[in-house]
């Protein structure tokens, strides 16, 4: 018997595809540039595709595409009102596993005063030193979603409290987090404070003024979500005024912020690209995403990772 035939419109390259190979099917992968006309014959049921809006996509959509996949998580920057009745679905879950390392890196990192602890010159004390520990330290999750649940475990093994805000009133998933009533509460308890939830209209400044005044004095906030869920005028406030202590940004808004912004020179902010997911084999995880899925849609099987179109993730 030979193998089902699967054509797949995808803007990504088809040579970074070379993995997926799903049993009993071949693929024919016709690429569509992000620019400029779409070939006349590019038509298929399936597209793999970006999660920001690229040129073509529009005209993409009409060639008799049924199914989306996306290369990455959040659809924040997607076109959602594009899909229609189409199956939109992402690659939730392919980076928790290094985003969650990247913030305990940095929540060690500043546990320890690094790098401000390491020396150029002969310090004035030596073998003494004011740093702080994670056992018995409160860690905060807005948002409790494959990030947020890979924070919790890793903070769980530190032997820090674990508290986490949802948007639901469900029990936690994971043993040992107790789920906080109110982003407030949160706030109040939290020595350090993980933003792992979805960009959304309800999200956007969730931590503004308002919330920052609510903060335990000396905060520690940490931000992999996305830049528009901080109001970062009143993040520089809280800043300034010593409510927060530290804010380790791996996005911000926009992406990236102008040369000559505040964020890149305050001494209280450590400031990365955007590259927490960054790590070996992290590109081939959200390929690996998409084959799986793949592979239910030639079974006929429901797909993981559906997005929401309402709500937004």
């Amino acid at each position: 018997m030979s193998d089902r035939a699967v054509r797949v419109l995808t803007h990504v390259p088809p040579e970074a595809l070379a993995s997926v190979e799903p049993p009993g099917a071949t693929v024919e992968w016709i690429h569509v540039p992000l620019d400029g006309p779409v070939p006349p014959d590019a038509r298929a049921e399936v597209l793999f595709t970006f999660t920001s809006e690229v040129p073509s996509l529009r005209e993409t959509l009409e060639r008799g595409v049924r199914w989306v996949h996306t290369v990455g998580t959040g659809v924040d920057q997607f076109p959602l009102d594009a899909v229609g009745d189409r199956t939109l679905t992402c690659a939730r879950g392919a980076s928790s596993v290094p985003i969650a390392e990247w913030v305990m890196a940095m929540v060690l990192a500043h546990a320890k005063r690094l790098p401000e602890s390491w020396l150029d010159a002969p310090p004035a004390r030596w073998n003494l030193a004011e740093l702080d520990g994670l056992a018995g330290r409160g860690l905060g999750l807005v948002g409790i979603g494959s990030i947020g649940q890979e924070v919790a475990r890793r903070a769980l093994a530190f032997e820090m409290e674990v508290r986490a805000l949802r948007r639901t009133r469900a029990p936690s998933p994971i043993a040992g987090v107790e789920i906080a009533d109110s982003l407030e509460e949160l706030l109040r308890w939290a020595d350090h404070l993980v933003v792992a939830a979805a960009a959304t209209d309800t999200t956007r400044h969730l931590l503004g003024r308002k919330a920052f005044a609510a903060a335990k004095p000396g905060l520690h906030l940490v931000n992999v979500a996305r830049g528009s869920l901080v109001d970062q005028d009143a993040l520089h406030g809280a800043l300034d005024a010593g409510r927060v202590a530290r804010a380790s940004l791996d996005t911000v808004e926009p992406e990236p912020v102008p040369p000559g912004h505040w964020l890149y020179s305050h001494p209280k902010v450590q400031l990365s690209a955007h590259i927490s997911w960054a790590a070996p084999g992290s590109f081939q995880a959200l390929v690996d995403s998409f084959a799986a899925n793949l592979e239910r849609w030639i079974r006929g099987e429901p797909l993981a990772n559906m997005v929401d179109l309402e709500a937004g993730y």
